[in-house]
């Protein structure tokens, strides 16, 4: 069965009802296989099989449910012009309400006496009220239409209540001039509508990461096309095309250098802030930044394929996913909505008929009224429903900006619960390839003897002979011309350059042809788990030459961070356990599993989770795909191989391991956020809803005024989405001591 995906935006959610109504409405289409909707970024994904549904029945089933279908993210301009649209009107709609319900405060103050009051208040307040409240009212009418109990049908009871009130008040029907409300909903509309472009504006910042990905996009490409420069849109270029880019220009595509150099900030990609030189050979990424020199490369990936394209589908499809904690969010606000209409209903009962004759209030009917429109006002899921997908997108977003990119809120959750990290060795904790480590001459030069050595190696092409031309070309030597090179499989090479005779190869290789060498040296680097080259000229000795796969620069500290949030470090490698435990004496690694098969390594990690374990896996090659799929958590290196890549939940884009650390001290925050955010939604509710129904009267004679609830409800949601969006700040304390 074919599977599509769709990333599609709505308007008109208010709150965590709103998203469940939607998603029941499009889970409940034949050929939807599963809808998630955040209320956070305002989207649903959608996976479904095309040949039964379509974008039409998409759009049906949002607008069925009573919400505004805005298109897909490929109609982003439209959608975010509509949003910016009805933002605007709600900031309108508040400076209208909380004018006129001043002026009407005012005008309770003015001494006019009753019923002038009444009726002046009716002409001044109905206008405002209709303009202001009118969104409220269409929301809750549309919820109720299709059965959907949501926050809208409570507001519009508690403001539909206190203007009916004074209405009735007005003209002396059931009720006495008492019952004036008209300030009280007119203020009420206005904060409610003031919260929304709050809570709106908010949810906008949220996903200001993806934001800043997309406008690193290149508009156009300079290509060069039979000899002549032409300027074309991003869309029209195709891999293979020759692109010329000019000092502070955008990189459009993924490609390899042919000429040219400059200096190219990756920064927006990888988070490295310090610019890295690019010369003919080396590749480059669409949306970096060319600082200083003319660059010319041959585009490989273009469009959709390139990194940055990719880097942000992931973002997109990891802020729309649900960490399991927001199951707790989604089964509170099932109940919640039924609870408080029962709190409400029970509060004015007990008021009217009980409490208001104990405690002698003065108008009881009166006083239940203001009760009862108080709860309903105060009381907000919204919070709850905000906790976890707000920091769930900010987290992300800002993880994406430190070039860590993380799957999803499950890869999210779990990470922050990680107890125990198993590294693959070769390409994770190393360089994943032989480097010189050390070099010894004897009874000549350092340079001379890189000299000597390279211009033999540099006719062979042994991984071993790789590492000491690039060492002796990084010194800047220029080889000579060898003479007579021959190769000793498994032993060594010879060959003659400027006129010496030199052997190069193991210490069995030098002494099968005469050369006699004291063995300490050797041994020593043997016992570091290096390999060590002896180099011999004319039948005498001159050197040694150490060549291993080298520990990354960033592997220490990556390894001391882990250790230093109590994690348990192991080292899973097929290496000899010499070899192994030489690396691991190195980091301060105790913990090895030596001379494991790539099949073995996923056994390795099953057996830890047996014994109670979370596991993270670290790896970067193809051997360490199963490995990561059967971890808790899989980490990638970015730049390892694709299936290794595709198998992790959290890809390192710079392939650095300091981001391993930061990406499970960025998870451990972003949940302690979730917790935090969640503890407040509850606790405003549980604090607020109690006041709203008069408990403090009987102590104190204080009362709730339904404006100052209608406040109350609209700041708590700002409040979590804003301890949210304090992420966006927030730098792994791995990342800082990289910085450093």
């Amino acid at each position: 069965m074919a599977e599509q995906k769709a990333d599609i935006r709505i308007g008109g959610m208010t709150c965590a009802m709103c998203s469940k109504a939607i998603e029941q409405a499009l889970k409940g289409q034949d050929g939807v296989l599963s809808a998630e909707v955040n209320l956070a970024s305002e989207k649903a994904r959608v996976r479904f099989d095309p040949s039964r549904v379509g974008p039409d029945t998409l759009k049906k089933a949002v607008e069925g449910a009573g919400y505004r279908y805005l298109g897909s993210d490929l109609e982003a301009a439209s959608a975010d012009a509509e949003r910016e649209k009805e933002l605007n009107g709600k900031l309108a709609r508040a400076a209208i309400g909380m004018a006129v319900g001043a002026f009407l405060m005012v005008l309770m103050y003015s001494g006019m006496p009753q019923p002038t009051l009444a009726y002046c208040s009716l002409v001044i307040a109905a206008p405002a009220f209709a303009y202001v409240s009118h969104p409220i009212f269409l929301a809750g009418a549309r919820a109720l239409r299709n059965r959907n109990l949501n926050m809208d049908v409570m507001y519009s009871m508690g403001i539909g209540v206190a203007f009916v009130s004074s209405v009735l008040g007005t003209f002396g029907v059931v009720l006495t001039h008492h019952f004036m409300f008209y300030e009280s909903a007119v203020f009420l509309a206005a904060f409610l509508m003031l919260g929304r472009y709050l809570e709106g504006r908010a949810k906008g910042r949220t996903t200001g990461a993806i934001k800043a990905l997309i406008g690193l996009q290149a508009g156009t490409a300079l290509v060069l096309r039979d000899g002549i420069e032409k300027e074309i849109p991003i869309e029209d270029v195709l891999a293979g095309d020759i692109i010329l880019v000019k000092p502070g220009g955008k990189i459009p595509a993924d490609g390899e250098v042919i000429r040219g150099e400059s200096h190219v900030n990756e920064s927006m990609i990888t988070g490295e802030p310090v610019p890295v030189l690019k010369r003919p050979g080396d590749s480059v990424v669409g949306g970096t930044l060319n600082v200083n020199g003319v660059l010319t490369f041959r585009a490989a990936k273009v469009g959709r394929d390139t990194m940055l394209a990719q880097i942000i589908r992931m973002v997109e499809e990891a802020q729309g996913s649900k960490p399991p904690v927001q199951r707790i969010a989604d089964s509170a606000v099932s109940w919640f909505i039924p609870v408080v209409l029962a709190i409400a209903m029970s509060a004015f009962i007990a008021w009217y008929f009980f409490l208001a004759d104990i405690y002698s209030v003065a108008e009881p009917l009166l006083f239940s009224l203001t009760v009862l429109i108080s709860i309903l006002v105060v009381a907000c899921p919204c919070a709850l429903g905000l906790a976890t997908p707000t920091a769930v997108t900010v987290g992300i977003g800002r993880g994406a900006e430190l070039g860590i990119l993380i799957r999803n809120g499950e890869a999210l959750e779990t990470a922050a619960r990680v107890d125990t990290v198993l590294f693959d060795k070769t390409g994770t904790l190393t360089v994943g390839r032989p480097v010189v480590t050390d070099i010894v001459p004897a009874g000549i030069g350092e340079k001379e003897l890189l000299a000597l050595a390279g211009s033999v190696e540099n006719n062979s092409q042994h991984p071993l002979a790789e590492a000491i031309v690039k060492k002796a070309e990084a010194a800047g030597i220029i080889f000579t011309e060898t003479n007579n090179f021959n190769t000793a499989p498994g032993l060594g090479v010879s060959g003659i350059v400027a006129g010496k005779h030199i052997l190069i190869g193991t210490g069995g290789f030098l002494r099968e042809n005469g050369v006699s060498f004291d063995d300490n040296h050797s041994i020593n680097f043997e016992a570091e788990g290096k390999t060590a080259v002896m180099v011999a000229a004319d039948g005498k000795f001159i050197g040694i030459i150490a060549i291993a796969d080298a520990v990354k620069d960033s592997t220490p500290g990556a390894v001391k961070a882990l250790e230093g949030m109590g994690l348990d470090i192991i080292m899973v490698t097929g290496d000899n356990l010499g070899t192994a435990q030489a690396i691991g004496k190195q980091l301060g690694i105790s913990k090895i599993h030596a001379s494991t098969l790539p099949d073995a390594k996923a056994s390795v990690v099953e057996q830890f989770q047996k014994d109670g374990h979370r596991v993270a896996f670290v790896g970067d090659g193809i051997n360490d795909a199963p490995a990561m799929a059967r971890a808790d958590v899989g980490i990638a290196m970015g730049t390892g191989t694709d299936v290794a890549i595709e198998s992790g939940d959290i890809v390192l884009v710079k392939g650095d391991l300091q981001d391993a650390a930061a990406a499970i001290q960025l998870s451990r925050k972003v949940m302690g956020r979730i917790k935090q955010n969640v503890f407040w939604a509850f606790a405003y509710n549980m604090a607020l809803i109690p006041v709203a129904a008069g408990v403090l009267y009987p102590l104190w004679g204080i009362t709730f005024k339904p404006e100052f609830a209608g406040l109350a409800m609209a700041m708590s949601s700002v409040t979590v989405i804003s301890l949210s969006l304090l992420l966006r700040g927030y730098v792994p304390p791995a990342k800082v001591r990289d910085a450093r």
